[in-house]
């Protein structure tokens, strides 16, 4: 049996760009689509917030002396990119989905409403929101706690390179040990950087559960359906 039904799935950009590292490969997300669907037709919510690193690193930019403000907009627009990428591809499997933007950008994407959200979503329409919150100095995985807060969704889960939470990084450490559950006050207060904090303190306040899994799994998106106990689960204290 699935663990949740009305979703939210937050992933970063990077993981549309393949082994390319930046850009768009667009057999990387036609795949992608494929295994939306078929969540989709699972009978479940289907909803997105895409992270825009595959097309701006703020880092980088802010290394060279360019303001957050800037930085940060252009990030934006990165993410609206990616989210009419992943449309365009469901499109082709003929899949309804919906960019809704918070910075409204006509005819290219609507400018988001909970209310137009929510009609979407239970006409069986995947949304992809975008833009993040429209705000600078504000993650796209706030922009993810937040969404799911105001439509009330049963579950954010996270899209990583990694099976998980680990008390270290696995990558440098061999001796690093797997986390299955975890509550937000133990991940805010061991620094855990799967999402940052303000986003885990929007998820605790609302009750609603981070699922983190690893998104290069062949059969992540069985995992969703069936429920299977994989990855880590963050949940309220």
């Amino acid at each position: 049996m699935p663990r949740f039904r009305r979703i939210l799935l937050k992933l970063s950009g990077e993981v549309l760009a393949g082994e390319k590292h930046s850009g768009l490969d667009f057999g990387v997300i036609q795949d992608f689509a494929e295994n939306l669907a078929k969540i989709r037709d699972g009978g479940f919510e289907l909803s997105l917030v895409i992270g825009g690193g595959n097309m701006l690193r703020g880092r980088d930019a802010l290394d060279y002396g360019l303001d957050r403000v800037s930085v940060d907009s252009i990030g934006m627009l990165g993410t609206v990119m990616n989210a009419l990428a992943v449309k365009a591809a469901l499109a082709n499997i003929n899949i309804p989905a919906q960019v809704l933007s918070a910075v409204g950008m006509p005819p290219i994407a609507d400018l988001y409403n909970r209310e137009r959200a929510r009609d979407f979503l239970s006409s069986g329409h995947v949304v992809i929101f975008a833009a993040g919150t429209g705000h600078p100095f504000f993650s796209t995985d706030t922009a993810a706690a937040l969404r799911a807060s105001e439509l009330g969704l049963d579950c954010v889960i996270k899209g990583t390179k990694v099976n998980g939470i680990y008390d270290k990084d696995p990558a440098k450490f061999s001796d690093a040990k797997f986390i299955a559950e975890l509550t937000y006050s133990e991940a805010i207060s061991r620094d855990i950087k799967v999402m940052d904090t303000a986003a885990f303190a929007i998820c605790r306040e609302n009750k609603i559960p981070v699922w983190v899994i690893n998104i290069q799994d062949s059969g992540w998106a069985d995992n969703i359906i069936n429920g299977v106990n994989t990855g880590t689960l963050l949940k309220e204290d």
